[in-house]
């Protein structure tokens, strides 16, 4: 019981992370963030079969989009935080260690990178957006913020226990 209250605090607490990052970027240097409608919109398309849009934008809207897009942001974090604790183990758990942390932070860029983006229309690592080489550093700055807010949440929860 005590990992699973791990995972969903590691999980939570690094995509809290990362939404508190965006939101620096967004009042300090009006940085865009990513509008999790559209990954609603995305999810919300699968159970009526489309799966790939030429842009996720032109698609009609899906009814609830926006509590989908964000629900499913905070499940996949808590689902990025279990392979964290499935490759760090117990050892891991007993002394979180950032190195791993912003690894597995890294390696998570793939999902969207590789996955959601194409899928969306947005082209494979963003190459079909104006500028895919920011679009790429932001993401992958913002998958070690992640990795990094899994550290920290991790650290906390242990802290507790």
């Amino acid at each position: 019981m005590e990992l699973f209250i791990l995972l969903i605090a590691m999980g939570v607490g690094a995509t809290a992370t990362m939404d508190l990052w965006a939101l620096l970027q967004r009042r300090t240097f009006g940085i865009p963030s990513l509008d999790y409608a559209l990954v609603g919109r995305w999810l919300g398309h699968m159970p009526k079969g489309r799966f790939v849009h030429d842009t996720i934008a032109a698609a009609p809207p899906v009814s609830g989009e926006k509590a989908i897009g964000w629900i499913a942001h905070y499940l996949i974090g808590v689902a990025f935080a279990g392979i964290l604790l499935l490759l760090g183990g117990a050892a891991w758990v007993a002394r979180p260690n950032l190195g791993l942390a912003l690894g597995v932070g890294l390696l998570t860029v793939a999902a969207p990178f590789f996955l959601m983006q194409p899928a969306m229309g947005f082209g494979v690592a963003a190459s079909r957006l104006p500028n895919p080489h920011i679009a790429r550093l932001r993401g992958l700055m913002t998958h070690l913020i992640f990795g990094a807010g899994l550290f920290g949440s991790a650290w906390l929860a242990t802290q507790a226990f």
